[in-house]
């Protein structure tokens, strides 16, 4: 797709529904993953998850049309899943497995549709959320997301006439394509393509992860979007979030099954795909109380994934760790996804050469970088942070601590509770920019 046909495509949103969601599949595999084992363990648990927007300075409500969310919404609810796509993930093969879906969950989700939601407006922002059993509202996270971010582009572009339009889109094409170039210099690479939910739109991801493709060749190991790996013939990459351990916590009894919580969802994970798609997510209650008190099989496990801990503090805290536990970090792999850019992806790279196997999940600054592209300064194409989270299972409230505090969230009494009984070790505060 050229720039022209880009600008075109942007240009001619002018009919009363162009669909922003148009497949079950745009979402990220690890969301299929953990839906089959939410479907086959605790389908029934009542949870509600929320949309978040952690960059309070962008008021959603006052820039996004309401009736358009809402049309966009009931848009994505009445679509299923295809003939074509129940055979490809049927047939498709996962990390080298083949049938990593059972046919019983492929028939489950033939009847799905995304559940009702609830919308309203408070203080310039959108408040959205979903209830009902986990099974039915787990899906709703990367389609609610694509859809605000979208329709924030779209806003951000309505008065902008068509030859800035090619200008914005020429400018972001080669600004994104130097980053490619710098990337095909790094030896051994192995990144994939993480930027669905706070994307530009749909388009421009898909010619992200084609220029992608096309410019680093086997360094670009995949996608986490399900439609692109199957429209593209790539992997689907992901595994687990932190969904599972903040629900398995909050419908622990006491403190002592709170502590263990994120240690039973890897053995539920273990035991569900048979040892496979072994990455351990650590950092829902602080990744150095985690491994504190780690049993010594998880060490054993493939990798592990720094998402929210200072990427070199966090990879050299694993390597040491490996090699306590009597490990050879050499044989792991640390995939580190927490808002990179071109400059961080080159220092990490550089920075544990030779000591580790290293991947990159790239996100919103891959499918999301507009910044100083339009020729009128136009700040609203800028990335934000926005999250959609379970805040609640079973009538009690979830909480995540992450490892940086301004990613928090849950009640504040409750996040003093669960600092109390994890501790705030190594836990620290840093601005979140996407």
């Amino acid at each position: 797709m050229t720039t022209s046909d880009l600008a075109k495509r942007v240009y001619d949103h002018t009919f009363k529904l162009d669909p922003i969601v148009r497949s079950l599949l745009d979402t990220d595999v690890y969301k299929l993953l953990m839906l089959q084992t939410i479907w086959k363990e605790f389908a029934r648990i009542p949870v509600t998850f929320s949309v978040i927007n952690r960059t309070r300075s962008v008021r959603l409500a006052e820039q996004i049309d309401g009736d358009e969310l809402r049309g966009q919404l009931d848009h994505a609810r009445t679509i299923g899943i295809t003939k074509k796509e129940r055979i490809w993930l049927a047939g498709n093969t996962f990390y080298g497995r083949e049938r990593l879906f059972s046919t019983e969950f492929i028939d489950w989700l033939a009847d799905y549709r995304l559940p009702e939601y609830q919308l309203r407006k408070q203080d310039g922002q959108f408040l959205i959320d979903f209830h009902g059993h986990w099974s039915e509202v787990t899906l709703w996270e990367l389609p609610v997301l694509t859809i605000i971010s979208e329709l924030r582009s779209r806003a951000a572009l309505r008065e902008v006439g068509r030859f800035e339009l090619d200008v914005i889109y020429a400018r972001a094409k080669a600004k994104l394509w130097e980053k490619v170039m710098r990337l095909n210099r790094l030896p051994d690479l192995r990144l994939a393509d993480f930027g669905s939910r706070r994307r530009h739109s749909f388009l421009w991801q898909n010619w992200c992860v084609e220029a992608l493709k096309d410019g680093l060749g086997d360094k670009f190991i995949g996608t986490s979007n399900v439609r692109l790996a199957m429209e593209h013939d790539l992997e689907a990459i992901g595994t687990n979030a932190h969904e599972l351990p903040m629900v398995m916590a909050a419908l622990a009894d006491d403190d002592d099954e709170l502590r263990d919580a994120p240690y039973k969802v890897l053995q539920s994970w273990q035991l569900n795909y048979d040892g496979n798609l072994l990455i351990v997510l650590p950092d829902t209650y602080g990744s150095t109380t985690f491994l504190k008190n780690a049993p010594d099989w998880v060490a054993n496990w493939s990798g592990f994934r720094v998402d929210s801990k200072e990427p070199i503090a966090g990879g050299e805290e694993l390597i040491q760790w490996w090699k306590a536990m009597g490990q050879d970090p050499q044989e792991k792999l640390i995939i580190f996804s927490d808002g990179l850019d071109i400059d961080d992806i080159e220092t990490i790279t550089h920075h544990f050469a030779q000591k580790v196997k290293v991947g990159f999940g790239w996100g919103t600054n891959l499918t999301n970088d507009f910044k100083d592209c339009a020729p009128t300064p136009n700040d609203r194409l800028n990335a934000f942070s926005l999250v959609c989270k379970v805040t609640q299972a079973a009538g009690k409230p979830t909480v995540k601590l992450s490892d940086n505090l301004e990613k928090a969230s849950g009640p504040k009494a409750e996040i003093a509770r669960y600092l109390k009984v994890f501790g705030k070790d190594q836990i620290t505060r840093m601005k979140v920019v996407v």
